[in-house]
């Protein structure tokens, strides 16, 4: 469980995700596209505000 939940915290697992679903073809409508890129940007920027900065390794 652990090793799935630290997957999820990164980036590459969401664009790999991503990727994946279009190769399938699961498309969105393209009205919809501006409005999920703004709350998706939001949402981003949140987290990023309420997350601490980890020190580099």
């Amino acid at each position: 469980m652990r090793y799935l939940i630290e997957r999820l915290r990164e980036r590459s697992t969401w664009l790999g995700a991503t990727a994946l679903l279009s190769a399938f073809g699961v498309s969105l409508d393209p009205a919809l596209v501006d409005q999920i890129a703004l709350v998706g940007g939001a949402a981003a920027g949140l987290i990023l505000m309420l997350t601490p900065d980890r020190p580099a390794r």
